[in-house]
């Protein structure tokens, strides 16, 4: 089984692709990828329908809050990213309640759990987005889909250098989602991840 964006070959889709390039480095941008082919692949398996664009673009560009031209000073990187998905949005015609949405998705990927029946496409990217950055549910997936992802966007010592990222958040944000995340076993989970051993 090999995963492909083919079916997300749109000019949104492109487009997405392209910002996240420009601002997300190599690590950043991959991971970005494989959490959302890590959550369509789940959706497929679960049978869940869901917005496909609106979880691309949201899984695109959910870390964009962590790279310096948008961190900010004051609020936690999800709730920035945000910002940044609702603009992106809206320079391709999307609809005021479709900008919000993604804009919701990307900051719920750092919250409670939501369930696929509450928010199918935030409930997406958090299985995405735990797969990818810690492992969670990883043995789930075929390991010909998680051999070709990964050789298609490889880690590129990803691990360490979002947990550094995070710890900074935590630092600096001391009350935002990410210094919970730290102070809950961040480096610890991520150390173990599967994907990296």
């Amino acid at each position: 089984m090999t995963w492909t964006l083919h079916h997300l070959d749109s000019e949104t889709a492109r487009s997405a692709f392209e910002i996240a390039s420009e601002y997300a480095d190599p690590a950043l941008l991959n991971h970005s990828v494989r959490s959302y082919a890590f959550a369509a692949e789940y959706a497929r398996a679960q049978g869940l329908s869901y917005d496909a664009e609106l979880l691309y673009v949201s899984a695109l560009l959910h870390d964009l809050g962590l790279t310096a031209p948008f961190d900010s000073h004051t609020l936690p990187f999800e709730e920035a990213g945000g910002h940044v998905a609702r603009l992106f949005t809206a320079g391709l015609g999307w609809k005021p309640e479709r900008r919000a949405r993604a804009q919701e998705v990307i900051v719920l990927h750092m919250r409670d759990d939501v369930t696929a029946a509450e928010d199918v496409e935030s409930h997406l990217l958090q299985v995405g987005t735990s797969a990818d950055v810690s492992g969670l549910r990883v043995a789930d997936f075929d390991a010909s889909f998680r051999t070709g992802l990964l050789e298609a966007y490889p880690r590129l010592g990803f691990g360490a250098a979002f947990l550094a990222l995070v710890e900074d958040q935590a630092v600096r944000k001391p009350r935002c989602a990410a210094a919970a995340y730290v102070a809950g076993g961040a480096a610890t989970r991520i150390a173990a991840n599967p994907l990296d051993h």
